[in-house]
């Protein structure tokens, strides 16, 4: 049997973080994502409960978190961790399905965030394909998909930008 304590105690936090991250609450829902986890971890391994789960969710709102926070680098590292579960289980029709939207977003934003706009460029349009496919509720998506469909614009026009006929400085000298 699952020690009930634990359980109410960690998935009250991971409520209260979703709950935050709506409101734009950024560094409240970071904590709660991470005290989530932290009683979560209290909980013996032999019990009969998906820390490997859970910890995905978790690292779900803490990357969204995260970005809002412009800790691109944390985000990124708790975007990734959370997409090793969600795109394993590839259920996104799944209440899950709306935390691997969030995972997926975190991660467009942290690498726009950094600078690598090509590699957020993909990840920006799956979110749109994501937020279309869905069949149930997610909270926040016309928000994200606001964001994603103006990132998607902006850096399509900056990679139109770079002059024709511009020759890297290797070519030069070849």
């Amino acid at each position: 049997m699952k020690p009930l304590k634990e359980v109410v105690g960690a998935y009250l936090a991971l409520s209260d973080a979703q709950r935050q991250l709506v409101a734009g609450e950024y560094d409240e829902a970071a904590a709660n994502c991470r005290r989530a986890m932290e009683i979560s971890h209290t909980m013996p391994p032999e019990e009969a409960f998906d820390h490997a789960g859970f910890d995905a969710f978790c690292h779900a709102g803490l990357a969204e978190a995260l970005a809002g926070l412009r800790s691109f680098d944390e985000a990124l590292h708790s975007a990734d961790k959370a997409l090793h579960y969600f795109n394993r289980r590839g259920e996104l029709n799944q209440d899950e399905g709306k935390l691997w939207i969030s995972a997926v977003y975190s991660r467009a934003l942290a690498l726009d965030g950094l600078g690598r706009g090509a590699e957020a460029m993909p990840e920006f349009k799956k979110v749109v394909e994501m937020i279309e496919e869905r069949k149930g509720e997610t909270p926040g998506k016309e928000r994200m998909m606001e964001v994603a469909i103006d990132r998607i614009a902006q850096l399509g026009a900056s990679n139109q930008q770079k002059k024709p006929g511009y020759k890297a400085w290797w070519e030069f000298w070849s």
